[in-house]
């Protein structure tokens, strides 16, 4: 808040007069209410004189254009106006302000601060706040209750105690008053040892330290919160990294707790992360029971149950779902699709984990590589993680290995497994029907295909074709382009155009 000012972009906008900057923060107050011009003048002029009505006209036509995109409308002998407003805490509401009426909106815009802080502190219940907010506000009996609380978790009992005598002493000599009900009975269970205090989950997987890539989708990912955000993507393309990587950027703003969940009862495990031990009955009412007013971020990894999920989310909490399927029955959700780094990323992955020399020694061959992988971002590392553990191994060497050992059958390495891991597990999903179409369109030389063409190629009804083909871009292993018409990833024909029976049994 501080003194009315504005800005476009950069350059500060000159508002007028005192009076003519008073109106206009009489009707942002006021944002979205009409204002007749009998309450405008009552707010700013406390003695209005006659001239106050053509003033009062003079400054809404002045604000009109110095702010056109304020939306300022009059009708009937009133006004309105409508803006996304916050307060930054920074300086006096309204400074240079004098009206009686924006006397009493400094008292009330400072009380809301101060409960706004102490809510703030109620969440984090750091002790140093606590102490610094205290010694400012030594009256207040909220804070001093909830350090009391944070020195008794931290096993400081006396001095939780001893904080109890002096604010009793305090409000005897200045107030001659007894400490409130809360202070009491917080008091009494310090003196039973019954303090329970809220647990504050902290779940988040640790980011990986060579993360790569992704900007435009964690740009787009970090404005969508905190709607729900869902990253969807093909086994291997990194959609949990990138969700615990967002959710690292804006765990800040949800002081409640940050919460990893995957697995069938997301309900149940959301429950015990916050202290609910055995969850029984209905597990999303109490959960919704439990997280309201409270601000969690929530990721849940590999989403299997869409109807669930509509019924856990709660107002003020956020939550990063990621699952190969787009589920687009659950509203509300803005969707990312995310697969291959770009070329220049997928470079910049591989020279992060392998000595940047020994790939750019042979950069035509390691462009072959990545592009053997589809630029996925889990084999890349685990092909560079491979030839860093091999010094003596040229990156030729590796596509060599790369091309010979998909078709070795149950001698295939752990490497290449590791790296074919996210299509074993995309295989294991499929149907004998999908599989089948999958492979013929794997043999192809050709990279797209059609409906008709599928259909010829591997003998089934064209209807029940296109079915089938739908159901395989669900999930990532082919791309829909336009209507009728696909595309096969390279790294997808390599293991399906010589799929090993041993590693899908």
């Amino acid at each position: 808040m501080g003194p009315v000012r504005a800005w476009r972009d950069d350059e500060e906008i000159d508002l007028g007069p005192r009076q003519q900057r008073a109106v206009l923060a009489a009707l942002l107050l006021n944002n979205g209410t009409r204002l007749s011009n009998d309450q405008l003048i009552g707010m700013v002029w406390d003695d209005p004189r006659p001239s106050a009505v053509m003033a009062l006209r003079t400054y809404m036509y002045k604000i009109r254009k110095l702010l056109p995109e304020l939306d300022l409308k009059s009708k009937d002998g009133g006004y309105t106006l409508r803006a996304e407003l916050f307060d930054d805490c920074r300086g006096e509401p309204f400074e240079g302000l004098g009206s009686t009426y924006f006397e009493a909106q400094r008292v009330r815009i400072a009380n809301e601060r101060l409960q706004c802080r102490e809510a703030l502190l109620e969440r984090e219940m750091d002790v140093l706040d606590l102490q610094k907010h205290v010694a400012t506000f030594p009256l207040r009996e909220r804070p001093r209750a909830l350090l009391m609380q944070a020195l008794y978790r931290d096993g400081r009992q006396a001095d939780a105690l001893e904080q109890f005598h002096q604010v009793r002493t305090l409000l005897n000599e200045e107030l001659g008053l007894e400490p409130g009900p809360e202070l009491r009975a917080v008091h009494a269970r310090i003196l039973r040892g019954e303090v329970v205090l809220a647990r504050r989950p902290e779940q988040l997987p640790p980011g990986l330290l060579d993360f790569t890539g992704r900007a435009a989708e964690i740009a787009q990912a970090l404005r969508a919160l905190p709607s729900t955000v869902g990253i969807t993507g093909m086994h291997g393309s990194g959609k949990t990294t990138l969700a615990v990587h967002v959710a690292h950027l804006a765990q800040q703003g949800y002081p409640d707790g940050q919460l990893f969940v995957r697995g069938d009862d997301v309900a149940g495990e959301l429950l015990r992360a916050v202290g609910v031990e055995n969850p029984q009955g209905d597990k999303a009412a109490l959960w919704r029971e439990k997280a309201r007013g409270k601000r969690f971020l929530v990721v849940v990894d590999d989403v299997r149950d869409p109807a669930g999920i509509a019924e856990l989310r709660t107002p003020g909490s956020a939550w990063i779902l990621t699952s190969v399927r787009r589920w687009n029955e659950l509203a509300g959700v803005f969707w990312l699709k995310i697969a291959g780094l770009t070329d220049a990323e997928a470079n910049q992955l591989f020279r992060r984990v392998l000595d940047p020399a020994r790939a750019d020694a042979e950069a035509d061959v390691t462009a072959v590589v990545l592009e053997r992988v589809s630029y996925l971002p889990n084999p890349i590392r685990v092909l560079a993680g491979k030839l860093a553990a091999r010094p003596n191994w040229t990156v030729a060497m590796l596509l060599a290995q790369m091309e010979r050992e998909t078709r070795l059958g149950a001698a295939i390495s752990s490497d290449c497994q590791a790296v074919l891991a996210p299509l074993v597990k995309a295989d294991r999903q499929l149907t004998d029907e999908e599989r089948h179409l999958l492979q013929c369109f794997a043999r192809r030389e050709e990279d797209v295909i059609d409906v008709g063409e599928a259909a010829e190629m591997s003998g089934g009804d064209p209807g029940a074709i296109e079915f089938l083909l739908e159901a395989l871009a669900d999930v990532h292993l082919i791309e829909p382009l336009v209507l009728g018409r696909y595309r096969l990833p390279f790294f997808v024909r390599m293991y399906f155009g010589w799929r090993v029976p041993a590693l899908t049994s």
